[in-house]
């Protein structure tokens, strides 16, 4: 076996190769191979291996920050610095924290103080909440604003309509004959306006005998004829009156009186409304849907929801102008109109 042995001198290293082994080269490359079993004494084959190469040192370079402090160049990069919305202010011993102005943060407060504001004004003013506040504020301010009258009254309407609506309409009544009345002239106003009716009205009147129930319940068919026929009324709404007349006198006998049967549905108080202007208004309600129900088993005519909910504005079972009209305060207030 070849034997060989590694010996430091200068900056390379020597090998030292002994024992039936030859240094030969293949390829530009030494290489140990066996010689016929002969070798001459003290034959050596000194060669030297060159280290690796050593990199060249890498000289560290220093940079200043924007805080004047040494870093070296390759560290990674320091982000600048990203200035916080809040800032402190000393108060006495203690520091208070202040947003500043303009930041998102302060901004967001503000609308959700904002939303918060608005919500409860929202609630106080449908009824769900008693704000003393806001109830104070909204009476300064109705005060403060211009009286109107409900927006369907306008310069151009009939003086007949303005009297009909600043004296009558919304007022509690209590008087059988007019609730009998009003009852009829609102059947008889679809189809129709409420300013050619009111004109026509001493012919409905004339027609039905003041609205005497006793009276008109003895209509035969041959006055119902010449009734349609005299008064310009269509035959069917005739007719229907009649039938009418006759619930009334049945109701007069259950519940002592017209009026007594009706303001039950209100628990005898009329209902105090809020609305801020006229398209808010519904044409029917659900009140008007179950005195409507009962109407009708008890065999009226002509009595559907919207037609009994127009009736009930009407005779003051609800107080339907619009809060900024005059005649709003002074339907709540007003006597009711009794027999």
């Amino acid at each position: 076996m070849c034997s060989y042995k590694f010996k430091k001198q200068g900056g390379g290293v020597v090998v030292d190769i002994s024992s039936q082994s030859v240094l030969s080269h293949i390829n530009g490359r030494p290489v140990l191979q066996p010689y016929n079993n002969s070798h001459k004494k003290n034959n050596t084959c000194n060669f030297k291996i060159s280290p690796p190469p050593i990199s060249p040192k890498i000289k560290k370079v220093n940079v200043l920050n924007t805080n004047n402090e040494k870093i070296p160049k390759s560290s990674p990069p320091i982000s600048p610095k990203i200035k916080s919305p809040i800032k402190k202010v000393k108060n006495d011993s203690s520091f208070m924290i202040v947003e500043v102005a303009g930041s998102i943060a302060a901004a967001r407060r503000e609308q959700v103080a904002n939303m918060q504001v608005q919500r409860k004004q929202r609630i106080a003013h449908y009824g769900r909440t008693n704000s003393a506040k806001f109830n104070a504020a909204a009476a300064v301010d109705s005060t403060s604003r211009e009286a109107k009258r409900c927006s369907f009254i306008t310069p151009n309407s009939d003086p007949i309509y303005i009297a009909y609506h600043d004296e009558e309409w919304g007022v509690p009544l209590h008087d059988d004959n007019l609730l009998f009345e009003l009852l009829v002239l609102t059947v008889a106003q679809v189809g129709s306006d409420w300013t050619s009716l009111l004109k026509r009205r001493q012919d409905f009147r004339d027609a039905f005998s003041g609205f005497d129930a006793e009276i008109v319940a003895k209509y035969n068919e041959k006055k119902i004829n010449s009734t349609s026929i005299e008064y310009g009324i269509e035959l069917s709404q005739v007719r229907g009156v009649v039938d009418n007349s006759k619930r009334i006198l049945e109701m007069k006998k259950q519940f002592g009186s017209f009026h007594k049967y009706l303001w039950g549905f209100v628990c005898n108080k009329p209902i105090k409304t809020q609305y801020k202007a006229c398209n808010k208004i519904p044409v029917k309600t659900s009140k008007s849907e179950t005195m409507s129900k009962d109407m009708v088993k008890k065999g009226f005519r002509y009595v559907g929801p919207t037609i009994i909910h127009s009736f009930m504005q009407a005779v003051g079972l609800t107080n339907d102008h619009i809060i900024t009209c005059p005649r709003h305060v002074q339907c709540a207030t007003q006597k009711p109109i009794a027999m």
